[in-house]
């Protein structure tokens, strides 16, 4: 490693040991109160929402992978492609502050879009970074690890945890994947975004909320996707860096 990349593996292990710190007694509250909420919802709703969030999902994906570039070969060092990955967050935080800002001032219809518009703005955000870290979005495993970055970034302490076991291992655990558990990707999303994105709903407000809130779910979807890849990267999962 150079001297940035040692830099860099402890920003890497700083930010593991953040995701394996429990969450306030405030947000441990909150999750136990969705789930008993969960618990009263019928179940063909339950089957309802995480079909529909798998079809949007996957729909997404689909069109996010079509525009998407291909990974620079051979890959630039590590130094420039964080540079160009705090471009990219850069952007998209601000394409997600104007969606959030505009949904919101709509007051209550235009905020229940702001779900999928959002959750659209987040995968093709996922899609770059991974090109940017040089990996190739047209391989089936390689959309599979962008769905657990995105989980990694919104699910509480158990699945949290659990999730960045699996992307610590993943050339061991994507022969074992076939596909997500949709039920817990859709609840667990849900759930971390429902407080944040609530206030955008209210009239006089809405506008204010949604842009904070938007911009504030990006930075945080930003610095997860960054410090996945860069350990992926780190662990030697790609060819040998440029010479530039």
């Amino acid at each position: 490693m150079n001297e940035y990349e040692l830099k860099v593996y402890g920003e890497v292990v700083d930010w593991k040991r953040k995701l394996s710190v429990r969450s306030g007694l405030f947000n441990r509250l909150s999750k136990k109160a969705q789930t008993k909420v969960n618990g009263l919802i019928p179940e063909k709703v339950h089957q309802a929402l995480t079909e529909g969030i798998k079809g949007m999902v996957k729909a997404t994906l689909a069109g996010s992978n079509i525009t998407t570039k291909k990974p620079i070969e051979p890959r630039p060092p590590l130094a420039a492609m964080d540079d160009e990955a705090r471009k990219k967050i850069n952007v998209f935080q601000k394409t997600a502050m104007i969606e959030g800002a505009g949904t919101g001032a709509g007051g209550i219809l235009l905020g229940l879009a702001d779900f999928p518009l959002l959750l659209t703005i987040k995968m093709k955000f996922l899609f770059e970074i991974a090109s940017v870290y040089g990996f190739n979005t047209e391989e089936y495993e390689e959309r599979l690890f962008i769905l657990h970055v995105f989980q990694l970034a919104f699910s509480s302490d158990e699945t949290r945890i659990e999730t960045l076991d699996t992307i610590e291992n993943w050339e061991e655990r994507k022969r074992t994947l076939a596909d997500m558990d949709w039920r817990e990707f859709q609840q667990e999303y849900r759930d971390y975004i429902d407080l944040a994105k609530m206030l955008q709903l209210v009239p006089g407000i809405g506008a204010v909320v949604g842009a904070i809130a938007n911009n504030k779910l990006l930075g945080h979807l930003g610095e997860t996707a960054m410090n996945a890849y860069r350990l992926r990267v780190l662990e030697g999962d790609l060819s040998p860096r440029a010479d530039y």
